[in-house]
C-alpha cells in the first residue's frame, strides 16, 4: 500500500471548478486562499488551516442551513469503524455554529491528485457556508476512512454533485506521487443514495488496496467519503458509511 494515508488531512479550502484535462499536482501543496466573491462552496488542502467563520446569524441566504456544529453531530461516531481504527484528530474539523463566506476558485484545470486523499471534493473549487469532517486510520494497516458534509447555499449543492459526476471524465487517471506510479479512475451513478449520487473507484498496480470515493447530495448538503479498508478497494464501508451520513441528514431536513 501507499505510504501512510494518516499523511493525508482534512481541510477546507478551494481548487479548480472547470472539469477538463489535468496534470498531476502533489496532493500535499496548499490550496490557494478562496476568493472574496460571494459564489459557491466546498472543502480542501491538507495542511492548510480552515478559513475563519463569519459570525453571521442564520438568516437570508444561510436561512435553514445546518451549521458545523450540527453537521459534526451527524457523523459517524467512533463504534462505527472497524477494530483497530482511531480518530485522527488532526484531521478533524467543522466550522462551529456559525458560517463561512462561499467561494468559487477559477482554476483553468482540477487537480486529479485530489482523488487520492481525503477532502476531494475541494476539485470542484466550490466552498459552502458550514461543513465537518474527520478521519480514522488504522496504524497497523495504513488504511484510512473519511466522512465530510459540506452545506451549500441555494441550488450550488446541485452544482457540486453534478461537477463530482464528471470526474472521471476529466480525471481518468493520475499520477500517485507517492509511487511515481498511474492510477485508474472509474465512476458510476449510486442509485438509492440520497437525492443523486456517485460511486468512484481508484486503483492502481502499485498499491495494496485501491479507494472507495462516494458523493451524495441532500438538499442542500454534500456527503463526501473515502475509504481503502477491507480486500474490495474500500467498497462496503463507503457505502455503508455514505449511507448513515445520508440518512442522518433526511432526518433533519
Amino acid at each position: 500500500m501507499r505510504l501512510s494515508p494518516a499523511v493525508r488531512l482534512l481541510s477546507t479550502l478551494a481548487l479548480p471548478l472547470a472539469l477538463t484535462a489535468c496534470g498531476p499536482t502533489s496532493t500535499k501543496s496548499a490550496a490557494p486562499a478562496a476568493p472574496s466573491s460571494a459564489a459557491p462552496s466546498s472543502s480542501a488542502a491538507t495542511t492548510t488551516a480552515a478559513p475563519s467563520p463569519v459570525a453571521t446569524k442564520a438568516a437570508g441566504p444561510n436561512a435553514g442551513l445546518l451549521t458545523g456544529a450540527q453537521l459534526k453531530a451527524l457523523l459517524a461516531p467512533a463504534s462505527f469503524f472497524p477494530s483497530g481504527f482511531a480518530l485522527d484528530s488532526a484531521g478533524s474539523r467543522d466550522t462551529g455554529d456559525t458560517y463561512v463566506q462561499p467561494a468559487a476558485a477559477d482554476v483553468p484545470t482540477p487537480d486529479c491528485t485530489r482523488l487520492g486523499g481525503t477532502s476531494w471534493t475541494g476539485i470542484t473549487g466550490i466552498t459552502g457556508v458550514s461543513f465537518a469532517q474527520n478521519d480514522y486510520v488504522n496504524k497497523n494497516t495504513s488504511a484510512e476512512i473519511a466522512q465530510e458534509i459540506d452545506v451549500y447555499q441555494g441550488a450550488t449543492a446541485q452544482t457540486v454533485i453534478g461537477a463530482l459526476g464528471k470526474l472521471a471524465l476529466a480525471c481518468p487517471s493520475f499520477a500517485d506521487a507517492q509511487t511515481s506510479s498511474k492510477t485508474k479512475v472509474t465512476e458510476a451513478p449510486l442509485a438509492g443514495l440520497g437525492d443523486e449520487a456517485y460511486v468512484i473507484t481508484v486503483t492502481d498496480s502499485a498499491w495494496q488496496n485501491g479507494d472507495t470515493l462516494i458523493a451524495a447530495r441532500v438538499g442542500t448538503s454534500v456527503v463526501t467519503v473515502l475509504a481503502n479498508d477491507g480486500g474490495d478497494n474500500g467498497a462496503a464501508t463507503a457505502k455503508k458509511l455514505s449511507g448513515q451520513l445520508v440518512s442522518g441528514l433526511k432526518a433533519k431536513a
